[in-house]
């Protein structure tokens, strides 16, 4: 169970900052929520105590993990190049695991696809989401702006 302050990694929407306990009655059952602020844009979101495993919930990755993530950046190799239905697929899985590394697949493959043929409305947004998980979660590890984080992505894996 996490605790408020504590900053922890929704998969779909990146890093923000447990702010409160909320308690609510939806359709006559009662549950506790946490409300997650989100970093990069201050949204808000209510998520289920109960469901934060399911969802994938987790917190921020340590300073020392994130070192050593941004160090293999380069390395990181871009997936295949298949079908418009399929990448998409396949990239929602690679968001949805909550793994950096996957994360950062997914971006150097947008991006790369974009350079040489440009995305698709869909594939943009997912990149723009993308990029939002992974340079969220690593501001707060690594305790930087966002955008000194966001300079850091175009440069190892947007080129």
């Amino acid at each position: 169970m996490f605790q408020i302050g504590d900053k922890v990694v929704h998969p779909l929407h990146g890093a923000g900052v447990i702010t409160d306990l909320v308690e609510r009655t939806i359709d006559g059952a009662g549950a506790t929520y946490y409300a997650l602020t989100l970093a990069m844009d201050e949204t808000q979101l209510f998520i289920p105590i109960d469901a934060c495993e399911k969802l994938g919930i987790r917190p921020v990755c340590s300073h020392a993990e994130a070192e050593e993530f941004v160090r293999g950046l380069d390395s990181i190799t871009c997936g295949e190049d298949k079908g418009w239905n399929q990448r998409y697929r396949e990239n929602m899985l690679h968001l949805r695991s909550g793994d950096l590394h996957e994360v950062a697949q997914v971006i150097k493959s947008l991006a790369a696809r974009n350079r040489e043929r440009g995305l698709s409305t869909g594939e943009k947004k997912m990149l723009a989401s993308a990029r939002q998980i992974l340079e969220s979660e690593l501001a707060y590890a690594l305790d930087s702006s966002a955008q000194e984080i966001a300079a850091l992505v175009e440069k190892h894996l947007c080129q």
